[in-house]
């Protein structure tokens, strides 16, 4: 089944409510819009009433009536999750005025939504930067149990003719947000992203931590470091399938497992590769989509104790769509 057959199919069985805090944004009325019409989440929009309406009526939208419009300024709202704000950020020195002000950021809001319950997922980035949206997200929803670092996965949706992964998909991480890991925090990626893969993907993760090194035929720190993030990994789950170091190759190449590391579970068969840089997984994920034709469909953010999606700010309509579908499978447990 494709892929996002089966993700609206089970969107669609398990209705979340998911807060779009740039609600008053075009392609976020739009996404909305399809969304409430197709009945794959219930929606929130952070905004104005009359701008969101109004545009609404401008792009001759007819569903936009079953969202639920919050106004940010709206003493009422600010009455409600100011409060939590406080309570949240007071030992760094925030006060209770302060804590009105931000409250009325529509991403402070949104993730304040999130934490009280009243929404399962947030969606955001058409007009906001990810530095913007991942303070917020630290801030207010903070990380999950046991997890202290937040990264981006890419779901890779490959044409027929790439025999790689799993039923056409490879899940990269990090491509998104720590620039550096160190092996604890390599280790967490991993984790996070074959939970990621199963949760979302819907395949059974066999991870492979990359280097340009695949079991010793090179010496250097940042292959030691690998190797300790695999060791990690293995204490936090016993029971995920991964190894590291890997190369790319020997990572998803049969034949080039086999010989390179014989008697490895993963080698030849890794649907989910994690970097060991950002820097190495930007520029992967970019060339693999450019190059190759692969749809990159991302970033999740993972990591953190409810769902937030960053967008692109040249994403789509229909980019917002999909990341709306795939954080509500994020938040179905």
């Amino acid at each position: 089944m494709d892929l996002f057959v089966r993700l609206t199919a089970r969107a669609k069985d398990n209705t979340r409510r998911i807060v779009l805090p740039e609600g008053d944004e075009t392609r976020n009325i739009t996404a909305a819009d399809n969304i409430l019409a197709d009945g794959l989440a219930d929606i929130i929009l952070l905004g104005k009433r009359h701008d969101i309406e109004t545009k609404a009526e401008e792009l001759g939208l007819r569903h936009i009536s079953q969202a639920t419009i919050v106004e940010p300024d709206d003493p009422a709202v600010l009455d409600k999750y100011a409060p939590l704000l406080y309570e949240l950020r007071k030992k760094k020195g925030m006060t209770p005025e302060e804590a009105r002000r931000k409250a009325a950021d529509v991403l402070y809001l949104g993730a304040l939504m999130v934490k009280a319950g009243d929404a399962d997922g947030m969606v955001s980035g058409a007009i906001h930067s990810t530095g913007d949206v991942l303070r917020a997200a630290f801030q207010v929803i903070k990380t999950a149990p046991g997890i202290d670092t937040v990264s981006g996965a890419f779901l890779m949706l490959l044409p027929d003719h790439l025999p790689y992964g799993e039923n056409g998909i490879l899940v990269f991480a990090d491509c998104a947000v720590v620039p550096e890991p160190d092996a604890r925090q390599l280790a967490q990626i991993a984790v996070c992203t074959a939970n990621t893969a199963k949760t979302v993907a819907g395949i059974d993760p066999r991870v492979a931590i990359l280097s340009f090194s695949t079991k010793g035929s090179a010496k250097h720190e940042r292959v030691d470091k690998v190797i300790e993030a695999t060791r990690i990994a293995h204490e936090m789950d016993p029971d995920l399938q991964i190894d590291g170091e890997l190369q790319t190759d020997a990572a998803i190449v049969p034949t080039v497992g086999a010989l390179k590391a014989p008697g490895s579970e993963i080698a030849g068969k890794a649907n989910v590769l994690v970097f060991p840089s950002l820097e190495v997984g930007n520029i992967a994920y970019k060339l693999v989509q450019r190059l190759a034709g692969v749809e990159a469909v991302g970033p999740l953010l993972q990591g953190l104790a409810a769902p937030v999606s960053d967008l692109s700010r040249g994403c789509s309509a229909s980019d917002i769509y999909k990341t709306i579908v795939m954080t509500a499978n994020q938040s179905i447990k």
